[in-house]
């Protein structure tokens, strides 16, 4: 891929440095233990998260016992998970580095876990090998990602016409939601892949609630919002919000609760 990627992360960088990330990772709080107990983080076993965030899995992952490593593009988020780790008394390693070119020797790591991160990575491909290269023999790789037609998924397609489009070669990060896109990226690394789907439910007041939240909290919408307002066209993409949210409403009271579905992806690496 011949495009240069660098501006991109910046952006990237300065889209999960806007607003409260941290805040809002404790929704998926959930998701984060369960890739930890699916990675069987334990004693004797040395984990890296890639795109750690604010440790949603690393945290639970130390405090099962395992020698966890953090790995991260925004050094914010890094901080945010240094003080959560030091409040729950567990030891984690944090760097700052990019998903794409992982700073560790081949063969590393017993396991290695991404929570809603490794997706956003643009080169999909390179992001993935980089994830088996890093994996010891024998080892597995554990990876949650939104799907394109779930919740989360709906928001980014909903979002996508309001803003610039990216190069044609930048496939979505809802892709690492999708089975066979998946099956993909990691057709020529050896892997043994077993997938499961689930969902993360999520709350709030009533709709219109969690707009307000998303738009003073979530880099994204912080970003979006920036962006459109000057253009006159911010009312209209939180409109078309809002009518997402009541669509996958499943609460009758005035209140929202949405089930949000992503794929986990256990990638097995051969002990031979």
């Amino acid at each position: 891929m011949s495009i240069d990627v660098s501006g991109f992360k910046q952006g990237q960088k300065a889209m999960w440095t806007a607003g409260d990330y941290p805040d809002i990772a404790r929704r998926i709080v959930a998701v984060g233990e369960y890739l930890a107990e699916r990675a069987n983080a334990a004693p004797g076993i040395e984990l890296l998260d890639v795109a750690t965030g604010s440790g949603n899995v690393s945290i639970p992952a130390a405090r099962a016992g395992a020698k966890v490593t953090g790995l991260d593009l925004t050094p914010k988020l890094l901080e945010a998970q240094r003080a959560r780790a030091a409040a729950e008394g567990v030891e984690i390693e944090l760097i700052e580095g990019d998903a794409e070119e992982l700073p560790f020797d081949a063969d590393s790591f017993d396991r290695v876990t991404s929570c809603f991160g490794v997706m956003f990575a643009p080169r999909q491909k390179l992001a993935a090998d980089e994830l088996v290269r890093v994996a010891r023999p024998g080892g597995s790789i554990v990876v949650a990602a939104w799907t394109p037609d779930g919740f989360i998924g709906r928001n980014f397609s909903t979002t996508a016409p309001y803003m610039p489009e990216p190069p044609p070669e930048l496939k979505p990060p809802v892709m690492w939601g999708d089975e066979q896109h998946v099956r993909a990226l990691f057709e020529d690394t050896g892997v043994e892949l077993e997938f499961e789907r689930r969902a993360v439910t999520f709350t709030s007041e009533s709709p219109q609630a969690w707009q307000t939240e998303e738009e003073q909290k979530l880099g994204p919408a912080v970003m979006a919002k920036a962006a459109l307002e000057p253009q006159g066209r911010w009312e209209d993409l939180r409109r078309d919000m809002l009518a997402l949210y009541e669509e996958f409403n499943q609460a009758s009271d005035g209140s929202f609760r949405v089930e949000s579905e992503y794929l986990v992806t256990v990638a097995e690496l051969s002990a031979g």
